[in-house]
């Protein structure tokens, strides 16, 4: 039996708090800054075809949850267009593994914050990939305010809102233009939006937001044909979390959970990967909690 299929207790088959030492990093972080590197499936993801052919464009592509997912994506039999905001490195490094899977990768970079890059952005993957069939909304700002909303300001707030909500609004209003019956779009949203820290309110509320948003959105594109669903990650272990937390607090990242570990990238793809696919051709409007334990709504 390989060690992909062997059994394990789901909370020691990775690392368990307290982590390994890091310093922390300038944001948005780089995986190769890490001293522990996230898993992202590169070594243990294995396709079935259920993407074959599917044009893909995913956002936030370049590392953590975003990376896992394009892998999977392309192992599956997709295209995609990997968006990504300006870690060169890190997207080239999934650009090759796209490639490394047999199919076609297509590097995009730029700030989804600018609606005209948004239209861009979609117009450019129907161009290179000839249509787009799954939209992923997965790039996401956040950054911990200790010191609570008194501390908050509203440039960031700003910032929050524009890349977890406008963005999403603006990825889904151009790309369901130009997508088929059939077409899947999968967002990801938070625990937080459930349980939301007191440090992360301005991101917390915005991924409140977007599970509203996917369950509007979901109704309003019925008809058409096109599915709309989130994926809820509790603590996952990205560049993220040293580029936007104290080192006290990512020593201690995810130890609250019942599985008593934070999460991998690879953990969360799967999910990805059913709500893309024909597998899940009767759930629209749905989230699925991928929590380590932790309850979600």
């Amino acid at each position: 039996m390989s060690d992909q299929h062997r059994m394990q207790h789901p909370g020691e088959q990775y690392p368990t708090p307290p982590l390994a030492e890091q310093e922390e990093i300038p944001y948005p972080g780089h995986t190769s800054e890490m001293v522990s590197e996230p898993d992202h499936g590169e070594h243990t993801y294995r396709g079935s075809g259920r993407l074959d052919g599917r044009r893909a464009l995913v956002t936030g592509a370049d590392s953590g949850i975003g990376r896992a997912v394009a892998v999977a994506f392309a192992r599956e039999g997709a295209d995609v267009v990997v968006g990504f905001l300006d870690e060169d490195d890190d997207a080239r490094r999934t650009v090759a593994l796209i490639e490394d899977a047999g199919r076609r990768a297509v590097a995009a970079p730029g700030d989804i914050r600018s609606e005209e890059f948004c239209r861009d952005l979609i117009r450019n993957t129907v161009s290179e990939l000839g249509g787009i069939d799954i939209l992923v909304n997965n790039a996401a700002y956040q950054h911990m305010e200790p010191g609570g909303i008194t501390d908050m300001t509203t440039d960031r707030f700003d910032r929050v809102m524009k890349t977890n909500l406008y963005a999403l609004f603006w990825l889904c209003k151009f790309a369901v233009a130009d997508m088929l019956p059939g077409s899947a779009i999968v967002n990801t949203t938070s625990i937080q939006a459930t349980s939301p820290s007191p440090g992360l309110l301005d991101y917390a509320t915005s991924k409140a937001g977007i599970v509203n948003f996917t369950r509007g959105l979901a109704g309003d594109v019925a008809a058409r044909g096109i599915r709309v669903n989130a994926v809820a990650p509790g603590p996952i272990w990205t560049p993220l979390i040293p580029a936007t937390m104290t080192r006290e607090a990512y020593e201690h990242f995810g130890a609250d959970v019942p599985l008593g570990r934070p999460g991998q990238p690879a953990e969360l793809a799967p999910a990805y990967v059913f709500l893309a696919s024909q597998e899940s051709s009767y759930i629209t409007g749905e989230t699925i909690a991928v929590t380590g334990g932790t309850p979600f709504g």
